[in-house]
């Protein structure tokens, strides 16, 4: 089968033919019906140096998946032939502390970097895609299709997760601002809108961005200035942000976090910007807590599948063949795509 893979540090990815897999005890195979191209495959790509994450390549990207299942190993229950299935991506042991409670992303055994599906082992950008295990599989609610549901796995997911843990502050007549309306920006918004009684404030530097975040439900618009801060104090009336998801996390939207959040609001930083936030008793609003996120949790999964499937949240796809997939992989780089790329085989 025909796959998309790193096959080197700090290079473009290429195609190989690979063996289509077989599941062994407790594994599932999965045939594709749709890959989510992740901004954070680029950092991936071209920045890290060898030896950084430690991860053998070659390896197939992809890392937001959903399809159906193809076969099933010994001992796998609960699954027959053709069910539509999104594939839960942080793959933690199962067993510690935080694993009993879904919440494999912060898995207590394996170390932060731990290789997932298409970092650091094989995912999705292919025809089919090897799962070790059948609890990383959520079956998909009745309505939502897989080409739909593999972008929620990660886009939808990863803001879910950081918007619940700042549900303490997210009360009715709060302001939450969202940094970054991309792939997870414009479906972070949806969350706001579909779980809180918020004003929702979305920023960025491009007009079409904006555009897409007032389509999605966005109350309050604001460019991503020298003087956003005084912009989002201005619809706060001084107050400041309950909540400010940071989707890039570079210096400069953090700077703009740390000057509009409010007074025991919370920072939760989701982006790969590279940037950094100095905490100091004086340099931010008292109470502030700066919470870094990562990923979402299995019972999380199961709840944006929901809201999906109900009509409250709905990913701006634009899909490509994954012949094509290195075309989606150079248009999320050059900013072009609105929402989410989908690489569909077949």
């Amino acid at each position: 089968m025909r796959a998309l893979r790193l096959v080197g540090w700090q290079r473009d990815s290429e195609f190989a033919d690979v063996e289509v897999p077989e599941p062994g005890p407790g594994q599932v195979l999965v045939r594709m019906g749709g890959a989510g191209v992740c901004h954070s495959d680029l950092h991936l790509l071209h920045e890290f140096p060898p030896g950084l994450l430690g991860w053998p390549v070659p390896f197939t990207l992809g890392h937001e998946n959903a399809g159906w299942v193809q076969a099933i190993g010994a001992g796998v229950t609960g699954l027959d032939e053709g069910l539509p299935v999104a594939v839960y991506g942080p793959w933690g042991c199962g067993t510690c502390r935080t694993c009993a409670t879904g919440a494999e992303n912060y898995c207590s055994t394996l170390p932060g970097n731990s290789p997932v599906a298409g970092l650091g082992v094989d995912g999705g950008m292919a025809e089919y895609m090897l799962v070790p295990s059948s609890r990383f599989l959520v079956p998909l609610p009745e309505g939502l299709s897989p080409q739909s549901a593999a972008p929620l796995t990660d886009a939808a997911l990863t803001p879910y997760h950081a918007i619940a843990k700042a549900r303490s502050v997210l009360t009715p007549g709060a302001a939450a601002v969202v940094i970054g309306i991309g792939g997870l920006g414009h479906l972070a918004v949806q969350i706001l809108r579909a779980t809180t009684d918020v004003e929702v404030i979305a920023v960025d530097t491009k007009p079409e961005a904006l555009a897409l975040a007032k389509a999605c439900g966005a109350d309050h618009l604001v460019h991503a200035s020298a003087c956003a801060e005084d912009a989002i104090r201005n619809f706060t009336r001084g107050a400041g942000a309950a909540a400010v998801i940071d989707l890039v996390g570079s210096g400069a939207t953090l700077e703009i976090a740390a000057k509009s959040v409010a007074k025991n609001g919370q920072i939760l930083i989701v982006g790969l910007g590279g940037g950094t936030l100095p905490v100091s008793l004086l340099g931010l609003p008292y109470g502030v807590s700066v919470t870094p996120t990562y990923w979402g949790t299995r019972p999380e999964l199961h709840e944006v599948l929901r809201l999906a499937a109900r009509g409250d949240l709905r990913a701006t796809v634009r899909t490509w063949p994954l012949s094509r997939a290195t075309d989606a992989y150079a248009a999320v780089a050059a900013g072009t795509v609105p929402g989410r790329a989908v690489v569909v085989p077949g």
